[in-house]
Protein backbone atom coordinates (compact mmCIF):
# COMPACT_ATOMS: atom_id res chain seq x y z
CA UNK A 1 0.00 0.00 0.00
CA UNK A 2 1.36 3.40 -0.96
CA UNK A 3 1.92 5.53 2.12
CA UNK A 4 -0.38 8.23 0.67
CA UNK A 5 -3.23 5.76 1.01
CA UNK A 6 -2.13 5.00 4.58
CA UNK A 7 -2.61 8.71 5.29
CA UNK A 8 -6.00 8.82 3.59
CA UNK A 9 -7.36 5.79 5.44
CA UNK A 10 -6.16 7.18 8.76
CA UNK A 11 -7.95 10.46 8.09
CA UNK A 12 -11.13 8.75 6.91
CA UNK A 13 -11.14 6.78 10.16
CA UNK A 14 -10.61 9.92 12.24
CA UNK A 15 -7.16 8.96 13.51
CA UNK A 16 -4.74 11.65 14.67
CA UNK A 17 -1.17 11.41 13.42
CA UNK A 18 1.94 13.16 14.69
CA UNK A 19 3.64 15.67 12.42
CA UNK A 20 6.69 13.44 12.07
CA UNK A 21 4.49 10.55 10.96
CA UNK A 22 2.76 12.73 8.38
CA UNK A 23 6.03 14.04 6.97
CA UNK A 24 7.46 10.55 6.80
CA UNK A 25 4.45 9.08 5.01
CA UNK A 26 4.37 11.93 2.48
CA UNK A 27 8.09 11.64 1.77
CA UNK A 28 7.92 7.86 1.28
CA UNK A 29 5.02 7.96 -1.17
CA UNK A 30 5.78 7.12 -4.80
CA UNK A 31 2.40 8.60 -5.73
CA UNK A 32 3.25 11.93 -4.09
CA UNK A 33 6.49 12.04 -6.08
CA UNK A 34 4.59 11.30 -9.29
CA UNK A 35 2.08 14.07 -8.63
CA UNK A 36 4.72 16.70 -7.84
CA UNK A 37 7.31 16.24 -10.59
CA UNK A 38 5.90 18.19 -13.55
CA UNK A 39 4.05 21.40 -14.23
CA UNK A 40 2.31 22.78 -17.32
CA UNK A 41 1.17 26.39 -17.50
CA UNK A 42 -2.43 25.62 -18.42
CA UNK A 43 -5.64 26.06 -16.39
CA UNK A 44 -6.94 22.53 -16.99
CA UNK A 45 -3.58 21.03 -15.99
CA UNK A 46 -3.93 22.87 -12.69
CA UNK A 47 -7.53 21.73 -12.20
CA UNK A 48 -6.86 18.06 -12.71
CA UNK A 49 -3.58 18.06 -10.82
CA UNK A 50 -5.08 19.79 -7.78
CA UNK A 51 -7.86 17.18 -7.81
CA UNK A 52 -5.27 14.44 -7.44
CA UNK A 53 -3.19 16.31 -4.87
CA UNK A 54 -6.22 17.05 -2.71
CA UNK A 55 -7.15 13.37 -2.39
CA UNK A 56 -4.06 12.91 -0.21
CA UNK A 57 -4.28 14.45 3.27
CA UNK A 58 -1.77 17.10 4.30
CA UNK A 59 -0.59 17.76 0.75
CA UNK A 60 -1.11 21.48 1.42
CA UNK A 61 2.17 21.35 3.36
CA UNK A 62 4.20 20.72 0.22
CA UNK A 63 5.67 23.62 -1.80
CA UNK A 64 4.41 22.08 -5.05
CA UNK A 65 0.82 22.14 -3.81
CA UNK A 66 1.22 25.70 -2.58
CA UNK A 67 2.51 26.65 -6.03
CA UNK A 68 -0.51 25.02 -7.65
CA UNK A 69 -2.94 26.82 -5.34
CA UNK A 70 -1.21 30.12 -6.09
CA UNK A 71 -1.52 29.44 -9.83
CA UNK A 72 -5.25 28.72 -9.47
CA UNK A 73 -5.79 31.82 -7.35
CA UNK A 74 -4.13 33.96 -10.01
CA UNK A 75 -5.47 32.31 -13.16
CA UNK A 76 -8.71 30.47 -12.38
CA UNK A 77 -10.33 31.98 -9.29
CA UNK A 78 -12.63 34.96 -9.87
CA UNK A 79 -14.71 37.14 -7.58
CA UNK A 80 -17.73 34.95 -8.46
CA UNK A 81 -16.21 31.46 -8.42
CA UNK A 82 -13.72 29.23 -10.24
CA UNK A 83 -13.50 29.43 -14.02
CA UNK A 84 -10.90 27.51 -16.02
CA UNK A 85 -12.54 28.10 -19.40
CA UNK A 86 -12.03 31.83 -19.87
CA UNK A 87 -12.92 34.28 -17.11
CA UNK A 88 -15.92 34.86 -14.88
CA UNK A 89 -18.37 34.66 -17.80
CA UNK A 90 -17.35 31.04 -18.37
CA UNK A 91 -17.99 29.67 -14.88
CA UNK A 92 -19.67 26.26 -15.14
CA UNK A 93 -21.02 24.13 -12.28
CA UNK A 94 -18.79 21.06 -12.56
CA UNK A 95 -15.38 22.78 -12.52
CA UNK A 96 -16.47 25.31 -9.90
CA UNK A 97 -17.62 22.44 -7.67
CA UNK A 98 -14.55 20.26 -8.20
CA UNK A 99 -12.22 23.10 -7.26
CA UNK A 100 -14.34 23.98 -4.23
CA UNK A 101 -13.98 20.39 -3.05
CA UNK A 102 -10.23 20.39 -3.64
CA UNK A 103 -9.84 23.61 -1.64
CA UNK A 104 -11.85 22.11 1.22
CA UNK A 105 -9.58 19.07 1.32
CA UNK A 106 -6.52 21.32 1.33
CA UNK A 107 -7.76 23.26 4.36
CA UNK A 108 -8.90 26.25 2.31
CA UNK A 109 -12.67 26.05 2.77
CA UNK A 110 -12.75 29.50 4.37
CA UNK A 111 -10.53 31.16 1.77
CA UNK A 112 -12.11 33.93 -0.29
CA UNK A 113 -11.71 31.78 -3.41
CA UNK A 114 -13.60 28.82 -1.95
CA UNK A 115 -16.24 31.06 -0.40
CA UNK A 116 -16.83 32.72 -3.78
CA UNK A 117 -17.35 29.27 -5.33
CA UNK A 118 -19.77 28.33 -2.54
CA UNK A 119 -21.65 31.60 -2.95
CA UNK A 120 -22.03 30.94 -6.68
CA UNK A 121 -23.60 27.56 -5.91
CA UNK A 122 -25.92 29.03 -3.30
CA UNK A 123 -27.11 31.78 -5.63
CA UNK A 124 -27.15 30.20 -9.08
CA UNK A 125 -26.96 26.39 -9.13
CA UNK A 126 -30.19 24.59 -10.05
CA UNK A 127 -31.20 21.29 -8.45
CA UNK A 128 -34.49 20.77 -10.24
CA UNK A 129 -35.98 20.84 -13.73
CA UNK A 130 -37.93 23.72 -15.24
CA UNK A 131 -36.31 26.36 -13.10
CA UNK A 132 -34.42 29.47 -14.14
CA UNK A 133 -31.07 30.66 -12.85
CA UNK A 134 -30.37 34.35 -12.34
CA UNK A 135 -26.75 33.92 -13.46
CA UNK A 136 -26.49 36.40 -16.36
CA UNK A 137 -23.60 34.97 -18.36
CA UNK A 138 -23.86 32.52 -21.25
CA UNK A 139 -21.10 30.05 -20.40
CA UNK A 140 -23.67 27.87 -18.65
CA UNK A 141 -25.59 27.64 -21.94
CA UNK A 142 -22.66 25.91 -23.63
CA UNK A 143 -21.25 22.45 -23.00
CA UNK A 144 -24.62 20.74 -23.32
CA UNK A 145 -26.58 23.31 -21.32
CA UNK A 146 -25.36 23.34 -17.72
CA UNK A 147 -28.36 25.22 -16.33
CA UNK A 148 -31.07 24.72 -18.92
CA UNK A 149 -34.62 23.46 -18.37
CA UNK A 150 -33.05 20.11 -17.55
CA UNK A 151 -29.86 21.05 -15.65
CA UNK A 152 -26.76 18.99 -16.36
CA UNK A 153 -26.75 15.91 -14.14
CA UNK A 154 -22.95 15.95 -13.98
CA UNK A 155 -23.04 19.52 -12.67
CA UNK A 156 -25.64 18.68 -10.05
CA UNK A 157 -23.78 15.58 -8.89
CA UNK A 158 -20.37 17.22 -8.76
CA UNK A 159 -21.93 20.06 -6.77
CA UNK A 160 -23.56 17.62 -4.34
CA UNK A 161 -20.23 15.87 -3.93
CA UNK A 162 -18.44 19.19 -3.29
CA UNK A 163 -21.03 20.34 -0.76
CA UNK A 164 -20.82 16.96 0.96
CA UNK A 165 -17.09 17.46 1.36
CA UNK A 166 -17.54 21.06 2.45
CA UNK A 167 -19.99 20.04 5.18
CA UNK A 168 -17.52 17.41 6.42
CA UNK A 169 -14.45 19.62 6.47
CA UNK A 170 -15.75 22.91 7.90
CA UNK A 171 -15.93 23.22 11.65
CA UNK A 172 -19.37 24.78 11.78
CA UNK A 173 -22.79 23.81 10.44
CA UNK A 174 -24.14 25.64 7.42
CA UNK A 175 -27.90 25.15 7.21
CA UNK A 176 -28.09 26.62 3.73
CA UNK A 177 -25.58 24.05 2.48
CA UNK A 178 -27.57 21.29 4.18
CA UNK A 179 -30.75 22.52 2.48
CA UNK A 180 -29.03 22.38 -0.92
CA UNK A 181 -27.71 18.90 -0.17
CA UNK A 182 -31.21 17.67 0.61
CA UNK A 183 -32.46 19.16 -2.67
CA UNK A 184 -29.56 17.76 -4.66
CA UNK A 185 -29.62 14.26 -3.23
CA UNK A 186 -33.40 14.17 -3.62
CA UNK A 187 -33.01 14.90 -7.33
CA UNK A 188 -30.33 12.24 -7.66
CA UNK A 189 -32.34 9.63 -5.79
CA UNK A 190 -35.26 10.15 -8.15
CA UNK A 191 -32.82 9.08 -10.85
CA UNK A 192 -31.80 6.02 -8.80
CA UNK A 193 -28.47 7.90 -8.66
CA UNK A 194 -27.42 7.02 -12.22
CA UNK A 195 -30.46 6.32 -14.43
CA UNK A 196 -32.42 8.40 -16.92
CA UNK A 197 -36.03 8.95 -15.91
CA UNK A 198 -37.22 8.16 -19.43
CA UNK A 199 -35.76 4.69 -19.96
CA UNK A 200 -33.64 3.74 -16.93
CA UNK A 201 -30.41 3.74 -18.92
CA UNK A 202 -27.19 5.26 -17.54
CA UNK A 203 -27.30 9.05 -17.73
CA UNK A 204 -23.76 9.66 -18.96
CA UNK A 205 -20.89 7.77 -20.53
CA UNK A 206 -18.85 6.77 -17.46
CA UNK A 207 -21.41 7.04 -14.69
CA UNK A 208 -21.23 3.28 -14.01
CA UNK A 209 -17.43 3.15 -14.20
CA UNK A 210 -15.04 3.16 -11.24
CA UNK A 211 -12.20 5.67 -11.43
CA UNK A 212 -9.85 7.38 -9.01
CA UNK A 213 -9.29 10.25 -8.50
CA UNK A 214 -12.31 12.09 -9.82
CA UNK A 215 -12.26 14.02 -13.08
CA UNK A 216 -14.71 15.93 -15.26
CA UNK A 217 -16.50 12.63 -15.92
CA UNK A 218 -19.13 11.62 -13.38
CA UNK A 219 -18.36 8.13 -12.12
CA UNK A 220 -19.59 5.36 -9.89
CA UNK A 221 -16.89 6.45 -7.45
CA UNK A 222 -18.52 9.88 -7.12
CA UNK A 223 -21.94 8.34 -6.56
CA UNK A 224 -20.65 5.85 -3.99
CA UNK A 225 -18.99 8.72 -2.12
CA UNK A 226 -22.27 10.64 -2.02
CA UNK A 227 -24.42 7.65 -1.03
CA UNK A 228 -22.02 6.71 1.77
CA UNK A 229 -21.19 10.14 3.15
CA UNK A 230 -24.82 11.31 3.00
CA UNK A 231 -26.03 8.06 4.59
CA UNK A 232 -28.35 7.15 1.72
CA UNK A 233 -27.78 3.39 1.72
CA UNK A 234 -31.09 2.61 3.37
CA UNK A 235 -33.03 4.49 0.70
CA UNK A 236 -34.82 2.22 -1.73
CA UNK A 237 -33.66 4.54 -4.49
CA UNK A 238 -30.04 3.63 -3.75
CA UNK A 239 -30.63 -0.11 -4.11
CA UNK A 240 -29.76 -0.36 -7.81
CA UNK A 241 -26.51 1.50 -7.26
CA UNK A 242 -25.59 -0.84 -4.40
CA UNK A 243 -26.49 -3.82 -6.57
CA UNK A 244 -24.20 -2.49 -9.29
CA UNK A 245 -21.38 -2.14 -6.77
CA UNK A 246 -21.92 -5.71 -5.66
CA UNK A 247 -21.84 -6.94 -9.26
CA UNK A 248 -18.56 -5.13 -9.87
CA UNK A 249 -16.77 -6.77 -6.95
CA UNK A 250 -13.98 -9.09 -8.05
CA UNK A 251 -13.72 -10.44 -4.48
CA UNK A 252 -15.13 -9.45 -1.11
CA UNK A 253 -14.73 -5.66 -0.86
CA UNK A 254 -12.40 -5.62 -3.86
CA UNK A 255 -12.96 -3.51 -6.98
CA UNK A 256 -10.93 -2.67 -10.07
CA UNK A 257 -10.56 0.64 -11.87
CA UNK A 258 -12.81 0.61 -14.97
CA UNK A 259 -11.85 3.87 -16.60
CA UNK A 260 -8.63 5.86 -16.88
CA UNK A 261 -9.34 9.48 -17.70
CA UNK A 262 -6.76 11.10 -19.94
CA UNK A 263 -5.95 14.80 -19.97
CA UNK A 264 -2.97 16.99 -19.15
CA UNK A 265 -2.52 17.20 -15.40
CA UNK A 266 -4.66 14.18 -14.57
CA UNK A 267 -2.84 11.29 -12.90
CA UNK A 268 -4.72 8.06 -12.33
CA UNK A 269 -3.66 6.59 -9.02
CA UNK A 270 -3.68 2.99 -10.29
CA UNK A 271 -3.98 0.88 -13.42
CA UNK A 272 -6.86 -1.39 -14.43
CA UNK A 273 -4.78 -4.56 -14.19
CA UNK A 274 -5.60 -5.61 -10.64
CA UNK A 275 -7.78 -4.71 -7.68
CA UNK A 276 -7.57 -1.04 -6.76
CA UNK A 277 -6.09 -0.54 -3.31
CA UNK A 278 -7.56 2.97 -3.10
CA UNK A 279 -11.11 2.11 -4.08
CA UNK A 280 -11.11 -1.17 -2.18
CA UNK A 281 -10.01 0.63 0.98
CA UNK A 282 -12.29 3.66 0.65
CA UNK A 283 -15.58 2.22 -0.58
CA UNK A 284 -16.20 0.13 2.58
CA UNK A 285 -15.28 3.10 4.79
CA UNK A 286 -17.64 5.43 2.93
CA UNK A 287 -20.48 2.94 2.89
CA UNK A 288 -20.06 2.16 6.59
CA UNK A 289 -21.17 5.74 7.32
CA UNK A 290 -24.77 4.84 6.49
Amino acid sequence: MDTALTLRVACEEGKCLENDQISSLLSQSALVRKLTTDFVDHPLFAVFRIMGLSEIPYMERLPYTQKMVDYINRNIATAQGFSCLGGMEEIVPCYNAMLLEAYCRLGLADSKEAQAALSWIEQYQLFERNQTTSWPHKGVCKHGGCLGKTPCYIGISKTVRALTTYSEFVKHENWNVEKLLVQGTGYMLRHKMFQRLSDGKPISAHITDIMFPQSYALSLTDLTYIVGKRQLMTSEDSSELLHLLQEKQIAENQWKIDYLYSYKGYVGFESKRKASEWVSALFPIWLSKS
